[in-house]
């Protein structure tokens, strides 16, 4: 029989960005004594930066995402974060022909569904003003993990505050203590120390690549009457094949752009003048600058602003027996280019607590046993391992592909012809089940790993299709040519053009 009040397990998690914050919140609110340890100061603070860089890009919450938040039954904080997004709706695609600026809007769901720009800033101060107002949380702020015994299940964290001294005679070394725990959540980013002490415990196989992009990042501020100088209900692209400039926008009406180029295109800007770098932006980016950027703006935010590398990393698995786990970067930092590094993170929460729960690790009522308690919450941790390995790397591969997309594909005929195919099926012919998958990523929690599946499948079938269509097509214009080769020129080029334009008419209906 159970005891009254078995003994709380208590959780500690290393990284206060928004998955380590939802993950407490999930803990607490099992009954979990939660212990959040951050390296940085409060986020909070003004001036509190992510590590290694000023500013970041604006993060883009989705469905996928918005679920995992709701499901911790914190109402007041999806609420909170809901007022302080904007709506997006869909791709602007921005150039230039015959020396005319044009725009061309693609919408992400035939249904008017959308994705919302959101400053991590304000996720991150959402979320803890939540956590410091929950009874069973603790905030540590300034801690640096420096070493973990997932066997003894200790960790021990460097306190380091702003302007302390070291203490006399410890040879310039700040205090360390020891923290105890039934098991640690490791939600401390791509370059996670969890992780690294985690490797020391369990046999991980870890890739990680750096791909041959950087970014810089540069703002669109607002109108002189305060208001958005270009839509905001879209993510702006100026796609430029090796390359492209976008452009999120943010609630006090101006928008976070990012410049993403291969290493040697930066190379070559940090070493020219100010008007190469301008003459470059309007060959590749027409409309940015001036127009939205003032020239000297531009310019300064190229050369203070720091040209960060883009890492991708995958790993398995993403526990070690009871007593630790990995989430969010920590397990599977992506390539920023579907908008789903957050969405992934906040969704390994919800299944991870989902495994908890499914396998009796809550409610804490269940045990009496700390070693049963802790055989549940290994085979609860093994469960999310296996699920979410897949779908981490399904993603990751994804991401990558979208930049090629992103950067060239928008303006690909053959792209938007399939996208326009499948949005007509989705609309028209919803019972056959087929979908973008952009909606199944961004509209759905369908498992990304099956997302990839079903997109393929669907490719096959489009390529049957349009290959017996071809076949069909040439077959008949040979008879034709055959049987009236005086009449080969218009048969070769109008009446082929005319029949290939009706059957994709037909097919978009």
């Amino acid at each position: 029989m159970a005891t009254p009040n078995p003994p709380k397990q208590k959780v500690v998690i290393v990284g206060a960005g928004p998955v380590g914050c939802l993950a407490a919140l999930n803990a607490a609110a099992r009954g979990d004594d939660v212990e959040l340890y951050e390296l940085r100061e409060d986020l909070r603070i003004p001036g509190t930066v992510p590590l290694n860089f000023t500013k970041s890009i604006n993060l883009s919450l989705s469905y996928r995402g918005i679920t995992a938040i709701e499901a911790s039954n914190r109402r007041n904080v999806i609420k909170k974060i809901l007022q302080e997004v904007v709506p997006l709706y869909g791709r602007m695609i921005h150039g230039r022909d015959d020396g005319k600026l044009w725009e061309a809007p693609q919408a992400y769901d035939v249904h008017g569904r959308n994705n919302y720009s959101a400053d991590r800033g304000m996720l991150n101060n959402v979320f803890l003003d939540e956590l410091e107002q929950t009874p069973n949380i603790k905030l540590f702020f300034n801690h640096k993990l420096t070493g973990a015994d997932f066997q003894a299940n200790k960790a021990w964290f460097e306190r380091r505050l702003p302007g302390e001294a070291p203490a006399p005679g410890s040879s310039g070394r700040v205090p360390e203590i020891e923290v105890d725990f039934d098991f640690l959540i490791g939600a401390d980013g791509a370059h996670s120390a969890s992780r690294y002490h985690m490797m020391k415990f369990a046999r991980v196989d870890y890739q990680q690549e750096y791909i041959d992009t950087l970014w810089c990042e540069f703002r669109i501020p607002p109108s002189p009457t305060n208001d958005f100088l270009i839509s905001p209900d879209h993510l702006h692209i100026w796609p430029g094949h090796e390359f492209m400039f976008i452009a999120l926008p943010s609630v006090d009406k101006s928008f976070t752009c990012t410049l993403f180029a291969p290493a040697i295109h930066f190379t070559t800007l940090e070493r020219s003048s100010k008007e190469n770098l301008l003459a470059f932006f309007d060959e590749h980016f027409p409309g940015v600058s001036p127009n939205l950027i003032h020239p000297d703006d531009l310019y300064t935010s190229f050369t203070t602003n720091p040209h960060l590398p883009l890492i991708s990393i995958k790993c398995k698995p993403h526990h070690y027996s009871s007593s630790v786990v990995i989430v969010g970067d920590a397990a599977h930092a992506v390539l920023p280019f579907y908008g789903q590094g957050l969405n992934a993170g906040l969704e390994d929460i919800q299944v991870l607590f989902n495994a908890l729960d499914k396998h009796g690790v809550y409610p804490l009522s269940n045990h009496d046993d700390p070693a049963l308690r802790a055989l549940a919450r290994q085979t609860a941790f093994q469960e999310y391992t296996d699920a979410r390995t897949a779908d981490a790397h399904a993603i990751n591969d994804l991401s990558r592909q979208n930049y090629v997309e992103m950067r060239a594909g928008v303006k690909d005929p053959l792209y938007k012809l399939r996208k326009s195919i499948e949005e007509a099926l989705y609309h028209y012919l919803p019972g056959l089940g087929w979908q973008t998958q952009y909606t199944r990523v961004s509209f759905s929690n369908q498992r990304y790993s099956k997302i990839i599946e079903l997109n393929r499948r669907q490719g096959n079938i489009l390529g049957l299709v349009f290959g017996s269509t071809l076949v069909t097509t040439l077959a008949v214009a040979g008879v034709l040519l055959w049987r009236q080769p005086e009449r080969a020129p218009r048969y070769s080029f109008a009446w082929l053009k005319a029949v290939s334009g009706d059957l994709i008419s037909r097919i978009r209906l």
